[in-house]
């Protein structure tokens, strides 16, 4: 049986938050914890290498936001883990990706894939209508949460991310949401930047949209990224993110797709995508999800960005991906499928959704109660 992922509602500061996050999600944090450092003892790097790698970063994190570090070491105290377990957790890209090239052993294996989907009011039943089949380690679907943040300094904060995280997708009260893709380039990992997770925790931080683009576009990253950053009443911009250079979408005749591969002409005139022979399939990934929408503009609706979200050509290298062995041997998915409804504080998630269709929805709304299922 396929469970679906538990709701965590958080107040306070952002160490009163930590705490609470720490404990309510102690078994999945403790999973997330022993599956990764599982990924960095097989690439050579485990006890004080692992742990002055981890302590590189907290710089960069302190001067990003330095209201992150209590947030961390709250969750670390609530867990009763080391504070360089979660920061690991919310850097875990950019540590596996430095932890294989440390070992001579980078190769393309990373598979952390995804398809994006924004479709703008004019061509929606819904209003704007914001989406993504997350596809990473199987595992993850027994480590990931939605968080619920209420924040007495800024929107509260419905996100879904990995046990420990920050923030990975979500939305604010200020009508904002936010999906990202994996990238990658011939730019990646000379220096160190903001861990990805961390940028999205701010932009789903802010309470203007015109400061969450900022995070997205000018916060220096350790490697390339996806982003798309939408508002509720029909603005939205995709970022493909270089590590030093950012390179702008928007959609086009109302809607936007995008996979694992590098669109912008500009950028594609600067830059080399190295991601594409990891992860081939995003060249019909993308294509697939555009046509299966394009002929329904003006009746998009949850239900046929779902359909769209749940295209099984190809598969199991396919837009939903089941079950299977990566290139790097450890099995991967479609870990969620989410579909988010910004102008309603709400979104609509399943997990591994090839094996199952049954969606909750998780609401910013005044009924905390948590999530009913949802069509």
């Amino acid at each position: 049986m396929v469970n679906a992922f538990p709701l965590i509602e958080l107040s306070g500061g952002p160490e009163q938050r930590g705490v609470a996050y720490g404990r309510a999600a102690k078994a999945r944090i403790d999973a997330g914890i022993a599956h990764y450092g599982a990924q960095l003892r097989a690439a050579g790097l485990e006890g004080g290498r692992l742990a002055d790698l981890v302590r590189g970063f907290l710089p960069t994190i302190k001067a990003f936001d330095e209201a992150m570090i209590p947030e961390m070491r709250g969750i670390a105290r609530g867990a009763d883990v080391a504070f360089e377990d979660i920061v690991l957790l919310n850097a875990r890209t950019e540590i596996l990706q430095l932890a294989k090239r440390r070992a001579l052993a980078a190769r393309a294996d990373a598979e952390e894939g995804c398809t994006a989907v924004l479709a703008m009011p004019e061509v929606t039943t819904e209003g704007l209508l914001h989406a993504q089949n997350w596809d990473w380690k199987a595992a993850c679907a027994e480590t990931a949460v939605v968080l619920l943040i209420r924040r007495d300094d800024g929107p509260d904060i419905l996100t879904f991310t990995e046990a420990g995280g920050l923030a990975r997708s979500g939305l604010n009260a200020a009508g904002i949401g936010l999906t990202a893709n994996y990238l990658q380039c011939d730019r990646d990992y000379r220096e160190l930047g903001v861990p990805l997770a961390l940028i999205r925790r701010k932009i789903l931080a802010q309470q203007h949209l015109a400061l969450a683009w900022r995070v997205a576009q000018a916060t220096r990253k350790s490697a390339a990224n996806n982003m798309c950053v939408s508002h509720a009443r029909g603005l939205a911009i995709n970022f493909e993110c270089a590590p030093d250079e950012t390179f702008m979408l928007e959609a086009d005749a109302g809607l936007l797709v995008h996979s694992n591969h590098f669109l912008s002409p500009v950028a594609l005139s600067k830059l080399k995508d190295t991601g594409i022979e990891s992860t081939p399939c995003t060249l019909y990934r993308h294509t697939r999800v555009r046509e299966a929408l394009a002929p329904l503009r003006g009746k998009i609706d949850r239900t046929a960005i779902k359909n769209a979200l749940f295209d099984d050509f190809g598969s199991p290298w396919s837009v939903c991906r089941p079950p299977r062995p990566g290139l790097d041997g450890v099995e991967t998915a479609t870990v969620a499928m989410i579909v988010m409804r910004p102008g309603e504080g709400a979104m609509d998630i399943a997990a591994l959704p090839a094996l199952s269709r049954r969606f909750t929805t998780y609401r910013l709304t005044p009924d905390r109660s948590a999530s009913r299922s949802a069509a």
